[in-house]
């Protein structure tokens, strides 16, 4: 178990185990209570009630944030033509086929989304080893293989992310930085909240969400009260 430095021990002592937080009032105490020096990111973590073997119960999907996330987000494009272009224009860090294939083959990973026409999926996806590990291959129902590039990049880098639930049944998206103010965060959590409580598969049975928790990057988890939540 990794050892804890006194400044989240300090902050940890605060946290109650046992109660279950509204959002403003989670989101005040980890402005309050930084745990690092810098502007630390603030995460949600979920905990699903869905079995995570079963492809019929996969839970992915992309959410625009009305706040944006507070970083620059990299994306990059794989096209070609007018559609290439296009992403350039619209802030893709990169746009192109044979060349950034060969470029991403060759173990270059710095940038954060990303996208594909249709067209170029026959090649991208033997990138599948690389890019699907890290939760970055472009799939249709996550507005990432698209013809229409540009919107997409404009989208993506103006705070549409992305979330999916990992093998042991959880969904974790950070959704701003300890910089914004709690209103912004806030609403920033309840649309992601609700983008997975939309997301839910229709052969899910029992309780959806089992528990839900935020955090700043250092510091720790504050469990939320989800009913508040979706009640909002």
């Amino acid at each position: 178990m990794a050892k804890h430095g006194k400044t989240y021990t300090a902050v940890k002592k605060k946290v109650s185990v046992e109660k279950l937080y509204a959002i403003e009032e989670a989101l005040q105490f980890i402005k309050d209570n930084p745990t690092a020096k810098f502007d630390e990111t603030i995460e949600v973590a979920l905990r699903m009630g869905v079995d995570p073997t079963k492809s019929d119960q996969a839970i992915r999907s992309t959410v625009a944030l009305p706040n944006g996330t507070g970083k620059d987000v990299r994306v990059i494009v794989f096209a070609t033509g007018a559609a290439a272009e296009a992403a350039r224009a619209a802030g893709a860090l990169e746009a192109g086929f044979e060349d950034l294939l060969a470029k991403v083959t060759g173990g270059w990973m710095d940038f954060d989304i990303v996208i594909a026409t249709p067209d170029a999926m026959k090649e991208v996806r033997k990138l599948g080893k690389v890019l699907g590990p890290r939760g970055l291959m472009p799939n249709p129902k996550t507005g990432t293989v698209t013809d229409d590039t540009a919107t997409a990049v404009k989208q993506f880098k103006a705070g549409r992310v992305e979330f999916r639930m990992d093998k042991n049944g959880n969904v974790m998206v950070p959704f701003g930085r300890r910089s914004f103010t709690v209103e912004a965060l806030a609403q920033n959590f309840h649309a992601i909240y609700e983008a997975i409580l939309a997301a839910k598969p229709a052969s899910t049975k029992g309780i959806y969400i089992k528990r839900c928790t935020i955090s700043s990057t250092m510091g720790p988890g504050l469990h939320i009260d989800t009913k508040e939540s979706a009640a909002v």
